[in-house]
């Protein structure tokens, strides 16, 4: 099952990550997994979470990882933060993408890529932006310079409203 979802994340790649805009979702909750050292998303509620799965045979997660480690440092405070997933079933192929394509953010690695089905993951990379009440309130198939304003409009109006107490 897993490796089949990785086929279909490859063949579905070229055509979803060219045509798929980023469109704003109808407040679902985000799925919930382990972030690291038994901290999880949902520990984050209250916070703004730029959710990111990428893989080191993605051409366009060699141009995102410079981004998102400048929203990081720009936005990274009480109210946001950048956690990206791995999906590469080989863990030295994404750490050696890493060495060439630092990350300043928490990297979870997920090789069998259940966190990307309950997310219902489309192709590489996929982002999620969740808002502070843990809610998913837009995604982005793909990573296009030309969408960078919009990706940090969209980041900029979820930290300036405040979640449900």
């Amino acid at each position: 099952m897993k490796a089949k979802f990785h086929s279909i994340v490859r063949l579905v790649l070229i055509t979803v990550m060219t045509f798929t805009p980023a469109s704003f979702a109808t407040q679902k909750k985000a799925p919930d997994f382990v972030i690291k050292d038994q901290q999880r998303l949902s520990d984050l509620t209250g916070k703004v979470v730029y959710v990111d799965f990428w893989a080191s045979w993605c051409g366009p997660c060699r141009k995102s990882f410079p981004w998102m480690n400048k929203i990081n440092k720009q936005y990274n405070n009480d109210d946001f933060v950048v956690i990206s997933v791995n999906l590469d079933q080989d863990i030295k192929a994404a750490k050696k993408f890493l060495v060439k394509y630092p990350a300043k953010f928490s990297v979870t690695y997920n090789p069998d890529g259940d966190i990307a089905e309950d997310y219902k993951v489309r192709g590489m990379p996929s982002s999620y932006l969740i808002d502070r009440n843990g809610n998913i309130a837009a995604t982005h198939v793909g990573f296009f310079n030309k969408k960078i304003a919009g990706y940090e409009q969209q980041i900029e109006q979820l930290i300036s409203q405040k979640g449900k107490p």
